[in-house]
């Protein structure tokens, strides 16, 4: 069964719907390993960010003031980063930018992307970034979610093999340095993990900053990492994933956790600690509803969507490394089903960022066809 995505321009306003046979969502025995994602798709999500990430306002600043003099317009903080709401959405909606640029290298979108690109990541740009996140008042600023999104937009640029990929990795190094040495010195000092469902989990930003530190062979951070998700999680049995969702979560404590684990553990030290963990993951009957949401125009309500989404993305991976647990595709397609609708319903409580969850799901099965 394939998915179709039909893009609708009215008054500049796009919705998103989704088509399966005889026009509703398809259940949950559907398996999607088949779907390609074609640059129709792609040029669906392209746009929702290129949309918004230069929109000033309305926008959430997140920022301690030192005294009066910080005050100021979110451009002027943060030129990179100042629309789609927040920083951190700013960022990694030029992370999917990026990211769908080069699987779809071809999108009637690329000189648009591009254009946004040199605008906004830019040497002088970049710069005042690190300034502002030098201020004395600013040293706990995006931790640990906004880092994280950060070093994945840092790593999609590396793995971006073109002049534009590496003169934009360049020009974010500093920021991307800084942020890694944040991590170096903030993890030390954590006591306890954060098991939030929210921004400040614990396990989402490690796995991020993991998946950078691999790649670019910073074995510094590596050993940080698997030295403090041992101490933080190793000794985890029995996740209460009954208790999930939090009304306001866009992640899943539990499966993050399980998520960052696999990738830091050897198969065959990883399987039984999961099946300590979660021991009713691996049983076939095994479900788990869709988290869901009464008002989308709500910004925190709507982070629901969010968390369908994120929980798609950690079931397709455990069931990747894991034959056992191949059950595990279906509960996610039926996440990524009931949320995928609505990344672009008209509120911009979502559509400023729920785009790039979605992506990042649907990137981690989904084969794509040019």
């Amino acid at each position: 069964m394939k998915l179709y995505l039909i893009l609708f321009v009215a008054c500049c306003q796009m919705v998103l719907t989704q088509t399966f046979a005889n026009q509703v969502a398809f259940p949950a025995s559907t398996v999607l390993d088949s779907m390609p994602i074609h640059y129709a798709e792609a040029s669906v999500l392209v746009r929702l960010p290129l949309h918004c990430l230069e929109t000033e306002y309305p926008n959430k600043l997140n920022q301690v003031l030192g005294s009066a003099l910080d005050l100021d317009a979110p451009m002027d903080l943060h030129p990179a980063f100042y629309g789609c709401f927040d920083w951190h959405s700013s960022v990694h909606g030029y992370w999917m930018l990026i990211a769908l640029l080069r699987r779809f290298p071809d999108l009637q979108e690329v000189e648009l992307i591009q254009d946004q690109l040199r605008r906004s990541i830019t040497i002088a740009n970049i710069q005042k970034e690190v300034d502002y996140f030098l201020r004395a008042s600013e040293s706990s600023f995006e931790r640990t979610y906004g880092w994280a999104w950060l070093l994945r937009l840092s790593l999609e640029l590396q793995q971006w093999k073109t002049p534009l990929g590496d003169e934009l990795a360049a020009n974010l190094h500093p920021l991307t340095q800084l942020v890694v040495s944040r991590f170096l010195n903030y993890l030390p000092k954590l006591a306890y993990p954060i098991r939030s469902g929210e921004h400040t989990n614990t396990a989402f930003g490690l796995s991020h900053a993991w998946d950078y530190a691999l790649y670019t062979g910073d074995t510094v951070l590596l050993d940080a990492i698997e030295t403090h998700a041992f101490r933080f999680f190793w000794q985890d049995l029995g996740c209460p994933l009954s208790w999930e969702p939090s009304g306001y979560d866009f992640l899943s404590p539990c499966l993050e956790e399980a998520n960052l684990m696999r990738r830091i553990m050897p198969v065959e030290m990883f399987r039984p600690w999961l099946r300590d963990f979660l021991p009713g993951l691996s049983d076939p009957a095994f479900s788990l509803p869709v988290g869901e949401v009464i008002d989308r125009t709500d910004g925190k309500l709507v982070h629901l969507d969010g968390l369908n989404f994120s929980r798609a993305w950690c079931l397709y991976d455990l069931s990747r490394i894991l034959p056992e647990y191949t059950h595990l595709r279906k509960i996610a397609d039926a996440h990524v089903a009931n949320s995928l609708p609505r990344i672009t319903d008209g509120d911009y409580a979502g559509e400023h960022w729920l785009a790039s969850f979605a992506w990042f799901a649907l990137s981690r099965v989904y084969p794509i066809i040019p």
